[in-house]
């Protein structure tokens, strides 16, 4: 193998005498320039150059990237379909809002009715738990005036004491998630009325465009 060091103005003539008819060019640790019509084995991963008999570039080898450079190009390319994926999804929301819905007004009506719903579940818990806790209190009374007399408390009083105190437990978590659910309908067709709004304009601007071109403005 031949190795040699050249200045740039004598690269065409050493490509010229290779007898491949080509030459590559490489730089090493030091950052000398080196041609030869082979490649030491330990610049074959790093970055080089082939070159023709005229000394023209015809082929350019990008050096082998490090693992944290294929890590980085891993992660650039994760968030590329990431973007990728939302920008679908929300090209989809954008065509069913305007396949679904004709009107703002639509979107408003659809908001309320969903609304109204969730508004009666979470009454309907809030009347549980009332009715519930009348329930102890009243059971409580009874406590009270039983040990009042110096009698024994029936052991089921208290067994219907902890039902109704679970009752109102596992009510005050349902409506609890029944509000939380209030909120996100609410935010979703806010956001929904807003996008459908600028859709909408986009609708409109592309309409009276063609018009205006139809018409020939």
């Amino acid at each position: 193998m031949r190795y040699a060091l050249f200045s740039v103005s004598a690269v065409i003539l050493a490509c010229s005498f290779s007898a491949h008819g080509k030459m590559f060019k490489w730089v090493d640790e030091e950052g000398q320039m080196h041609f030869g019509d082979k490649i030491p084995p330990q610049y074959l991963v790093k970055e080089h150059e082939e070159l023709n008999e005229s000394g023209v570039v015809t082929k350019r080898q990008q050096a082998a990237k490090t693992a944290a450079e294929k890590a980085e190009d891993r992660r650039l390319e994760k968030k590329k379909k990431e973007e990728a994926l939302v920008e679908k999804k929300k090209q989809q929301r954008d065509r069913v809002l305007l396949d679904t819905y004709t009107t703002e007004r639509d979107l408003i009506v659809a908001r309320d009715s969903r609304l109204e719903a969730v508004d009666s579940q979470i009454q309907l818990a809030e009347t549980i738990i009332s009715d519930s806790n009348k329930s102890i209190d009243s059971l409580e009374k009874q406590v009270a005036e039983i040990k009042a007399s110096n009698r024994e408390v029936p052991a089921d009083v208290y067994q219907r004491i902890d039902s109704e105190k679970q009752q109102v437990a596992v009510q005050s978590k349902v409506m609890a998630s029944h509000k939380k659910r209030h909120e996100d309908i609410a935010t979703q067709f806010n956001d929904y009325i807003e996008r459908f709004k600028v859709l909408k304009a986009e609708q409109k601007a592309r309409r009276d465009k063609l018009m205006k071109e139809r018409a020939g403005y």
